[in-house]
């Protein structure tokens, strides 16, 4: 939709997409795009303003789509996070995405309250460098005052395991379908989600012993 609102003939179907997931950060994405898969004329004036401009709308129009209910959790996120908040756990966020976007997404699928139920949100614009890089894990744990020992890691994509294993974290990966194929070495269990009563999980490798979802127990197990 940012392209199309910008008068731009760029597609990213949903093999594109998943190709190019393999680059972290928005912005890094599409110019990786340019440099490598886009055939026509390179677009007029500064490139580095039209991206910021196209990844501001683009964060305009997935926050819309929060906003109305489109863009729901996974299944046993919630039941997680509520697990170990009630075990007296604290649960942390590290992402690449914008501050912005990880406080709607919370406000859209868990209310505004949960905006507290968290002991850091740690977002790729306060590190020098994103996933793959530890540098968002290590910041997280700065913040929550935590070595890698005392954590464990929730990813679901090899760049993600990648930065997660280089902070030296113990590391579990849920799969999705852009990344069930991604090389996950490293990782100490890989699911294919986090289960639920409705929706048991899958283990692609690992062990999780005889559950059929990720339980605070299951990740006690791992460390």
């Amino acid at each position: 939709m940012a392209f199309e609102d910008a008068g731009l003939d760029w597609v990213w179907d949903e093999e594109l997409y998943g190709e190019l997931l393999k680059v972290t950060g928005g912005k890094q994405r599409m110019k990786h795009f340019l440099a490598h898969f886009y055939q026509g004329e390179p677009p007029a004036g500064n490139q580095d303003e039209l991206i910021a401009q196209l990844h501001n709308n683009k964060n305009a129009h997935y926050q819309a789509l929060l906003a109305e209910g489109k863009i729901p959790l996974r299944s046993g996120v919630k039941r997680l996070i509520l697990e170990a908040m009630d075990e007296g756990i604290v649960v942390g966020i590290a992402t690449t995405t914008t501050p912005g976007n990880v406080y709607s997404l919370l406000k859209a699928t868990l209310g505004e309250e949960s905006l507290q139920w968290f002991g850091v949100i740690a977002a790729g614009d306060m590190v020098p460098e994103l996933k793959p890089a530890p540098d968002v894990y290590e910041f997280a744990m700065q913040k929550l005052a935590l070595s890698a020992g005392e954590c464990i890691a929730v990813e679901d994509s090899a760049n993600g395991v990648r930065s997660a294993v280089a902070a030296g974290l113990v590391t579990l990966v849920t799969t999705n379908g852009y990344t069930r194929n991604d090389d996950f070495s490293g990782a100490s269990l890989v699911v294919d989600g986090m289960g639920d009563s409705d929706k048991p999980c899958a283990v692609i490798s690992g062990s999780m012993g005889d559950g059929d979802r990720i339980t605070v127990d299951v990740l006690r197990g791992l460390i």
